[in-house]
């Protein structure tokens, strides 16, 4: 049983989602941080409002924290934009620089008559037994 949970636990797929976890916890405190303490002042600088958090409403008793709704979702907005720019470009960039060239050769082609899937090397088409032309 021990050897069981040894060998499922240094797997790697279970190593990187606990890395990923760590790290994306840090990254989300250094976000969060980076909205409280740059941004926020600075949009509030703007609206002439300190904190966001404040803001809210009363109605027939239930308070509504819709600050504190605003500086989640703007903590969301720099998440997603750091993700997209910082790591998702980046990353799209370098398969496809990787990947360039290693296109594999297409082994089916399309049936002229029926339009079904069918080797490459197909003399006739399995399918609707049409001749097929050979490329020479």
């Amino acid at each position: 049983m021990w050897k069981g949970f040894k060998e499922f636990i240094l797997r790697g797929s279970v190593v990187d989602l606990a890395v990923g976890v760590l790290v994306g916890g840090a990254f989300g405190t250094v976000v969060s941080a980076l909205v409280k303490d740059l941004f926020t002042p600075f949009i509030s600088a703007i609206f002439k409002q300190p904190d966001f958090s404040s803001l809210s409403f009363t109605i027939h008793g239930s308070q509504f924290l819709w600050g504190d709704f605003l500086n989640a979702l703007i903590s969301f907005l720099i998440v997603a934009v750091v993700i997209c720019f910082f790591v998702m470009l980046p990353i799209n960039a370098l398969t496809k620089k990787m990947h360039k060239g290693l296109e594999a050769a297409a082994t089916t082609k399309q049936c002229p008559e029926c339009l079904s899937k069918i080797p490459v090397g197909a003399h006739r088409c399995a399918f609707c037994t049409a001749e097929l032309a050979q490329k020479k």
